[in-house]
């Protein structure tokens, strides 16, 4: 049973290839771009990056519960939160356009946070850099995945079956094959340790 479950992702991977690799591009061109433009000084990006992280300080149930020393309530609530954003990539990917929107703009986010609250690079000190790379990394590799799922049910339910190879029968309306639908549940389903990884490491670290 374990064999076939891990053979069904194999092949879900496979089938949404295209899907994730693009949306992990698209993520690294929002971060490459959020990075230069909070190096270079760019205010308008700067001024974001703090309303964003003094908002965060002043609301986020997730930061509430880091400051009282509560590591493992915040990363839980951090992986419930990437969890519930992975699912709205997954969604918005069925129109493949808003899909790598969502995707740029997450990175770009990723990007202006790659100064502190003076401004000064957290790439400029070796733990620093460490903590803030590896963090993303680990957040970039789930929402790729439920992002890219989410592109390649766009693809399936609009492309042709010969590109796509998804010949069985179609959700009504949305024309979604339902082998499609069922490969970015697998994936889903892959991506939700991988966001708990991520929200422990961010926060145990």
């Amino acid at each position: 049973m374990q064999d076939d479950r891990l053979e069904r992702i194999r092949r879900a991977l496979k089938n949404a290839r295209f899907g994730i690799w693009s949306i992990a591009l698209a993520y690294l061109v929002g971060l490459g771009a959020g990075g230069v433009m909070v190096h270079a000084g760019y205010g308008r990006a700067l001024d974001y990056r703090d309303k964003l992280v003094g908002a965060a300080q002043r609301e986020s149930p997730i930061l509430k519960q880091y400051q009282k020393a509560n590591r493992l309530a915040a990363a839980g609530l951090d992986a419930a939160g990437n969890a519930f954003g992975g699912a709205s990539s997954l969604l918005a990917g069925y129109c493949p356009p808003a899909g790598y929107g969502v995707a740029a703009f997450r990175g770009w986010v990723g990007g202006v946070v790659s100064v502190d609250g003076e401004h000064r690079s957290r790439l400029a000190k070796p733990y620093e850099a460490f903590y803030y790379l590896v963090t993303l990394l680990l957040q970039l590799i789930p929402y790729s995945l439920t992002g890219g799922a989410g592109v390649s049910l766009g693809i399936a339910a609009f492309a042709s079956e010969r590109r796509t190879g998804y010949h069985g029968a179609r959700m009504p309306w949305l024309r979604i094959p339902y082998e499609a639908l069922r490969d970015a549940g697998w994936i889903y389903l892959l991506a939700l340790p991988l966001f708990a990884i991520a929200s422990l490491f961010e926060f145990l670290m």
